[in-house]
């Protein structure tokens, strides 16, 4: 114990390093490495600690170091950064400014500001990534010191199981992994669900386009879900439970291992955990990547060593899940506010948020937005916060067009809607669904139709096939979308897509069939004008597909260099040098070559 007391004290800062799949995939490892390196040559390395973390939410600017105590968060750092970094800041004390996310840097006196209170962080309130970015994911030593399986310690010895579900029923926490049914009285079902054997589950899939939230959770504080599944085991008398997460996800798997294996050696998971008699265990199941396998009869199927296919319901998984047996499921969000509601109490995790829908919501920031990454905001904070506040609007001065949430299963949120606050019956109310928690941004760039038909396309491939109208009638959906890209479609399509939507909705046998209409119906609502451009004009005013744009040389603007001709695959351009050269419509192949070459700005597309 001296010899720790000693090595503490000779600490003297911290290097934070992110180890995200998205850092990880810029070169974060080699970082780290190269810092090892430094520290080591400076003969540094017993002053500073380096602390690889799960992600810090501003993805944009990875890979990110943040050296304490100072708090300089480094941004866009590269290999050969780090010498300088060690050089002049760790050994000299003068930060790299050039470095540093300039959100951080106070003009006024040129301190460092608290990441707290630049745009990006300050309308955040970080609840179920509280430990993301701040902690070592990999030891369970650092999530106790964050009061880690303290509220599992507390239910334990202090708590009841009916007082455990009441405390979550008063909480008003949903499910945040798609429709936002009330946990706990899913816990309260399963609870009174009669068996000799009971399971609980985590939905660690995230199957849609463009969501990374779960993925993050599980990197970054893998602990947390571990502590909240044992704690929903006590309070539904279950002593084994799985997590189901896509093999695809290497990074969250491993670091979930790790921790499964570390609170094992503590004691927090196994036999008589606490001595209060209560056993419980875990297990990891991996997914092969079925979007399908994110619903939660097709999930607990997978589990069992079958094809990834939804059941009929009822009877519901309180009743019979696994194996037959009544089983819990959570998403990873949802079980990462457990812990806080436990420690903190319902009373204070009711105050956030709006009236039915409490807490705060993580979402996946990305498309046409500056600042992509994940945030976490209060429920009812508005569209219009989060896209011009905390993603720093829309880049190159386009204007913003739509936003889409709930992936596959949600609807497209125009501009004229912006100010609308997200939560679980605003969104509903508009034709959209919270989902998961991915919030893709559309500019004016953006084609609404093709961004159906985008999805259509993912669903249609998705789809398990195990119900017509799913099977067949998403793949009739895609086929009328096409044609009317193609320029062949007619005012009648747009009446068979509405017909058609409806019929999938209530015909489908599991929610990711009944709303994967959503995309078309949201688009078709709120952008109808873009679909009859389609239809009518047969022109499309973004310009995006294919059949319906045509590239158009300027003759005020070219100055006949030939360059586009001698770039054109097709030898679609004309024209003498000199001159202004001319596109046969009928041979291009709209492929773009040539406004790429162009020097002069033109060829335009339309």
């Amino acid at each position: 114990m001296k010899g720790m007391i000693e090595n503490m004290d000779m600490v003297r800062g911290h290097i934070l390093c992110c180890g995200g799949t998205g850092c990880t995939s810029s070169g974060s490892e080699l970082i780290i490495k190269e810092m090892e390196k430094q520290l080591a040559e400076y003969g540094l390395d017993k002053e500073f600690k380096i602390i690889k973390t799960g992600c810090f939410g501003l993805c944009a600017l990875g890979p990110i170091i943040v050296v304490y105590p100072e708090g300089a968060f480094y941004s866009r750092v590269e290999v050969g950064d780090i010498k300088e970094i060690v050089e002049e800041h760790l050994l000299k004390g003068r930060i790299v400014k050039r470095l540093l996310y300039q959100e951080t840097i106070n003009e006024e006196d040129n301190t460092i500001k608290s990441l707290n209170e630049t745009n990006f962080y300050a309308k955040q309130m970080r609840i179920a990534l509280r430990n993301c970015g701040v902690i070592d994911p990999e030891n369970i030593e650092e999530y106790i010191a964050s009061d880690g399986y303290k509220a599992l310690g507390k239910v334990l010895t202090e708590m009841t199981r009916e007082e455990v579900i009441d405390e979550i029923l008063k909480s008003g926490l949903r499910g945040r992994g798609g429709g936002g049914f009330p946990t706990g009285l899913k816990w309260k079902f399963t609870y009174a669900a009669e068996g000799d054997q009971k399971y609980v589950a985590c939905n660690a899939d995230e199957g849609d386009p463009g969501a990374f939230m779960d993925r993050s959770v599980l990197e970054g504080d893998p602990h947390s879900v571990i502590e909240a599944m044992a704690i929903a085991a006590y309070a539904i008398g279950a002593n084994q439970g799985f997590i189901y997460i896509r093999a695809e996800y290497p990074i969250a798997v491993n670091r979930l291992q790790i921790a499964i294996d570390q609170a094992r050696e503590y004691g927090l998971l196994g036999k008589n955990i606490f001595e209060t008699g209560f056993d419980f265990d875990l297990e990891i199941r991996l997914g092969a990547g079925a979007f399908v396998c994110g619903e939660e009869t097709a999930l607990m199927t997978s589990i069992e060593g079958k094809r990834g296919e939804p059941r009929p319901r009822p009877p519901f998984p309180a009743n019979k899940g696994l194996w037959a047996k009544p089983t819990m499921l959570n998403n990873v969000e949802t079980y990462a506010n457990i812990p806080v509601i436990i420690n903190k109490g319902a009373d204070w995790f009711n105050t956030i948020g709006t009236e039915k829908s409490k807490g705060t919501k993580v979402f996946a920031l990305g498309g046409k937005i500056n600042n992509t990454g994940l945030v976490e905001v209060p429920m009812g904070t508005t569209l219009r916060e989060i896209i011009e506040d905390i993603g720093g609007g829309v880049p190159n001065g386009k204007k913003f067009k739509a936003a889409q949430t709930g992936g596959p299963s949600g609807g497209c949120i125009p501009a004229s809607l912006i100010d609308t606050p997200i939560d679980y019956d605003s969104l509903m109310a508009i034709g959209s669904m919270m989902g998961s928690g991915g919030l893709i941004v559309m500019d004016e760039d953006n084609c609404m139709v093709d961004i159906a038909k985008f999805f259509l396309e993912f669903t249609v491939d998705e789809s398990c096939g195990k119900c017509a109208p799913c099977r067949i009638g998403t793949k009739r959906l895609l086929e009328i979308l096409t044609k009317i890209t193609d320029g062949k479609g007619t005012m009648e399509d747009l009446d068979k897509l509405e017909e058609l939507c409806l019929s999938i909705k209530n015909g489908a046998l599991c929610g990711l069939g009944q709303t994967a209409p959503n995309p078309v119906l949201s688009t078709l609502h709120y952008f109808r004008d873009e679909y009859v451009a389609h239809v009518k004009d047969k022109t499309c005013p973004a310009g995006v597909c294919k059949a319906l744009s045509k590239y158009v040389i300027d003759p005020e603007k070219c100055k006949g260099c030939s360059l586009c001709a001698r770039q054109c695959p097709v030898n679609a351009i004309t024209g003498k040098v000199k001159e202004p050269f001319v596109i046969d419509q009928d041979k291009c192949i709209k492929c773009g070559a040539c406004q790429a070459a162009c020097k002069f700005g033109a060829i335009d597309k339309k």
